[in-house]
């Protein structure tokens, strides 16, 4: 198994104690760790222009200019979006910018696409709002895009959507093959379905039962595809609130929520924070983390992104995940 942590960039309202001209700082800073250590694979940013749980006036910083910061910054760490929407760009566009971000990175880069589901900032950005069935066909139409030009360098490709006459794309990824293609979702008639003709990785629910259950779905369509089940690495996220003791635990979710609270309305909050309840895979003392992780690695995840809330002003909740959580894993 490896590890992946998530940086702040304010999608979350993880940014809000810190001030605008420190955030990069922060951000860099968190990545430099990462990097300089050996615990990480990756580091990741969210694809997204508008906070949660409600969209306010806060800072979200954007995710591809932050790829190409952070491949001009580090030296070892992969590096990740989780995810991006394939309708915010178009399709042979994104697959040129993420070709540049490889080269800068020397060959790191991790391509996480999705069909997307943020309505608000789909219709702030004036993207409209198009039913799943047509973001679902777009994210299968752009991926066969992307795998034209980062394997031959050219796409020529006639879809209901997206179309390229002889598009260019050079030089090729640094990486043999092209870059990796995390293709995130859990839709078990689509999107699972894309994910077995064209991903490196999956990412979907990492609750134990619907991870097991995904997966079958998963294997079903690589069978119908001809493709070997093995070769797709399933990952899942997670958020983490981790302490010493239950109460430590505890005020982690309680400064989290008042936070929040702060931003957004009382209902919103608690929603948000509702997704650290106790049986939560990331809440808990190390040992109960570690307990709840190890069936998942038995029922064969491969990667986990962790998300931890505080981390731009307090590092302690990562620097105890990293002590004990990672090497209790790492030893089986």
């Amino acid at each position: 198994m490896t590890f992946g942590l998530f940086l702040p960039q304010g999608w979350k309202h993880d940014l809000v104690q810190v001030d605008p001209v420190d955030h990069w700082s922060v951000m860099s800073g968190l990545a430099r760790h990462a990097d300089e250590g050996d615990v990480w694979d990756s580091i990741w940013v969210y694809d997204h222009f508008h906070t949660v749980p409600e969209p306010t006036d806060q800072a979200t910083h954007e995710a591809w200019s932050l790829m190409a910061a952070f491949a001009a910054s580090t030296r070892r760490i992969r590096l990740g979006q989780m995810c991006s929407c394939m309708s915010y760009r178009n399709p042979a566009y994104l697959a040129k910018v993420a070709t540049t971000v490889d080269v800068i990175s020397g060959g790191r880069l991790n391509m996480g696409i999705g069909a997307g589901w943020y309505e608000h900032e789909w219709l702030a950005y004036g993207y409209g709002f198009p039913s799943a069935g047509e973001r679902l066909a777009r994210l299968d139409e752009g991926v066969q895009i992307m795998r034209q030009l980062w394997t031959e360098g050219v796409s020529t490709f006639e879809g209901k959507h997206y179309q390229t006459s002889g598009a260019i794309n050079r030089p090729l990824p640094v990486q043999a093959g092209g870059i990796p293609l995390w293709i995130a979702g859990g839709g078990e008639r689509k999107t699972l379905k894309t994910a077995a003709k064209y991903a490196t990785h999956t990412n979907f629910d990492g609750s134990l039962e619907t991870f097991r259950h995904k997966s079958e779905v998963l294997r079903g369509h690589c069978e119908d595809v001809g493709r070997d089940f093995s070769t797709i690495t399933r990952t899942a996220d997670y958020g983490v609130a981790i302490g010493r003791d239950e109460k430590e635990v505890a005020d982690r979710i309680a400064a989290r929520k008042a936070s929040l609270e702060q931003y957004v309305s009382a209902e919103a909050a608690e929603r948000e924070v509702g997704g650290f309840s106790s049986s939560a895979v990331g809440v808990g003392t190390p040992e109960q983390i570690v307990e709840k992780l190890r069936p998942l690695l038995a029922a064969g995840l491969g990667h986990a992104n962790f998300y931890f809330p505080e981390l731009a002003t307090d590092t302690s909740g990562l620097e105890l995940f990293e002590r004990e959580v990672v090497p209790a894993l790492l030893a089986g």
